[in-house]
C-alpha cells in the first residue's frame, strides 16, 4: 500500500483503532486517536511505502540455512573455538623427580587425561624444601579434580597431608623405596599405567589418616599427618642411621643396617602414656609405634589387626629386657604375626600362648605420650627431630584414594 493510493490522510486517521469510552462507544476524543495511532509519513519514510511484516525478506546470508558458524577477519569459515578449559575436569600430578621417570609419567598423565576429555594436566615436582605439601595445597587452589602421586613414601605422606579433608580423589602411582600405603592397599605396585588410568575410570575407596601434634624442647609445636606409621624411639634412630646411598641401592633392606647400628646403642627410656579416655601409664620402653596400617615389606605384618579403614590407632609399646627380649620381639612380630597367624593351626597355637611381655598392644581413638629427656620421631619412614611429648589421632575416612575399577577392598 502507498501514500499515492487515493486514500487521504484524514480517512486513515478516523479509521485507526482507538479506545473505548466507558459506555462502550466505538469513538474517542480526536487527541486520544491522534495519540494513538502512528503518523503516517514517519512510517513511510524514507521512501513514502509503508511495509506490512510479511514484506520484509529473512534475514540470511546467501541463502544459507544450519547453525551460526564462526569466521576469520577475511570471512573464511573457521572452528569454533574449544570451551574453556576451566569447564572441563583437570588433574595434577605431584612427583618426586629422584624416584620417578619423568618424561614418560609426564606423557602417560597427559595421554590418559586428554582420552578421558580432561584439560591438560598440570604437574608439580617436589624439592627438598618442599615434600609436596604446599604444591598439593596449591594444586587444590586451582581447582584439581584429582591429583596422582608418584614418589616414595615421604612424598605420599606429605601430598596426602594436603589433601586431608578435600575431598579430592587421591591417585597413588607406586614409585620409590618401600611403597607401604600402596602396599597395605594391596595395589598393584608394577603397573603405573593401570594406577593413572585408575584416575579416569577407576572407583575411590574412603581410607583413614592419622595426625601426629608434636612438642619438642623449646615448647614449639608442629602437627604433621602420617599414612602408615609413626614411631617414638629406637625405630626413629633406626631411620636416622640409615645410609640414604645404602637405600638408594638394595631399597627398604637398608634399614637393617641401621637397625644393627642402632640397636648396638640403643638404651631404654621412660614414658608416659595414655590412650584416650583411659589410664595413664608409666614405662620404660625402646620404641612406641603408631599404626595407620601395619603391613611391611616381605610380608611382614608389624601390628596384624591394624586397618587403614576402621577408624581406630593402633599402638605397639616394644619394651624388650636384653636380647632375650629382642627376642621375643622377633618372635612376636616376625613368626606369630607374620606366619602363624595366616594358618588355623597357627591361631590356635597364639590361643593358647600366653601375653609377650617384650611388645604390647593398644587401641583406640588417639594416645599421648610425654618423655625426658627428648626423643628422635619419625612419621611414615621419614626422620623429624626430637620431641618431649607426641599426641596422634586418626582422622576417619579423610582420604579417598582411587582404586583400579573391581579392585577387591573387602580385606582393607
Amino acid at each position: 500500500m502507498t501514500a499515492a493510493s487515493g486514500t487521504s490522510d484524514d480517512d486513515r486517521a478516523a479509521d485507526a483503532p482507538g479506545p473505548v469510552d466507558e459506555a462502550g462507544a466505538g469513538e474517542a476524543p480526536s487527541d486520544q486517536v491522534n495519540a494513538a495511532a502512528p503518523d503516517p509519513k514517519q512510517a513511510a519514510a524514507p521512501d513514502d511505502v509503508i511495509r506490512e511484516p510479511e514484506d520484509v525478506e529473512p534475514d540470511t546470508a546467501d541463502g544459507e540455512g544450519g547453525e551460526a558458524r564462526q569466521v576469520t577477519p577475511e570471512g573464511e569459515p573457521a572452528p569454533m573455538e574449544e570451551p574453556d578449559d576451566s569447564l572441563r575436569k583437570r588433574a595434577a600430578l605431584v612427583y618426586n623427580p629422584i624416584k620417578v621417570d619423568q618424561e614418560r609419567l609426564r606423557d602417560l598423565v597427559t595421554r590418559m587425561s586428554e582420552s578421558a576429555g580432561w584439560a591438560e594436566p598440570i604437574f608439580f615436582e617436589t624439592t627438598v624444601d618442599d615434600l609436596g605439601d604446599d604444591v598439593t595445597r596449591l594444586a587444590l587452589e586451582e581447582g584439581a579434580d584429582a591429583v596422582l602421586v608418584a614418589g616414595g613414601d615421604g612424598t605420599v605422606r606429605a601430598v596426602s597431608e594436603a589433601m586431608a579433608g578435600s575431598d579430592v580423589p587421591l591417585t597413588i602411582v607406586p614409585s620409590g623405596t618401600g611403597n607401604l600405603l600402596a602396599r597395605n592397599l594391596n595395589l598393584p605396585l608394577n603397573d603405573p599405567e593401570l594406577m593413572i588410568a585408575a584416575t579416569f575410570a577407576g572407583a575411590t575407596h574412603p581410607i583413614d589418616i592419622g595426625f601426629a601434634d608434636i612438642r619438642r624442647h623449646d615448647g614449639s609445636r608442629e602437627r604433621h599427618a602420617f599414612v602408615v606409621m609413626a614411631g617414638i624411639g629406637l625405630d626413629a634412630a633406626m631411620i636416622a642411621n640409615t645410609s640414604p646411598q645404602l637405600k638408594k641401592s638394595v631399597g627398604w633392606v637398608a634399614y637393617v643396617d641401621g637397625a644393627a647400628r642402632s640397636l648396638a646403642t640403643a638404651k631404654p627410656f621412660r614414658v608416659m602414656y595414655q590412650m584416650k579416655d583411659g589410664r595413664l601409664h608409666s614405662a620404660k620402653v625402646q620404641s612406641v609405634l603408631f599404626a595407620n596400617c601395619g603391613a611391611l615389606p616381605a610380608g611382614i605384618a608389624l601390628i596384624p589387626e591394624a586397618s587403614v579403614a576402621d577408624g581406630i590407632l593402633d599402638v605397639a609399646v616394644l619394651q624388650p629386657t636384653g636380647w632375650f627380649g629382642w627376642i621375643g620381639v622377633w618372635r612376636k612380630v616376625w613368626w606369630d604375626n607374620s606366619v602363624l597367624r595366616r594358618f588355623r593351626a597357627g591361631r590356635r597355637v597364639l590361643e593358647r600362648r600366653g601375653r609377650n611381655s617384650s611388645v604390647r598392644f593398644l587401641r583406640g581413638e588417639g594416645i599421648e605420650l610425654a618423655t625426658s629427656p627428648a626423643q628422635p620421631i619419625e612419621l611414615d619412614g621419614d626422620e623429624f627431630g626430637e620431641a618431649v611429648r607426641i599426641r596422634c589421632t586418626i582422622q576417619a575416612g579423610g582420604l579417598r584414594v582411587v582404586v583400579p575399577d573391581g579392585h577387591d577392598t573387602s580385606r582393607l
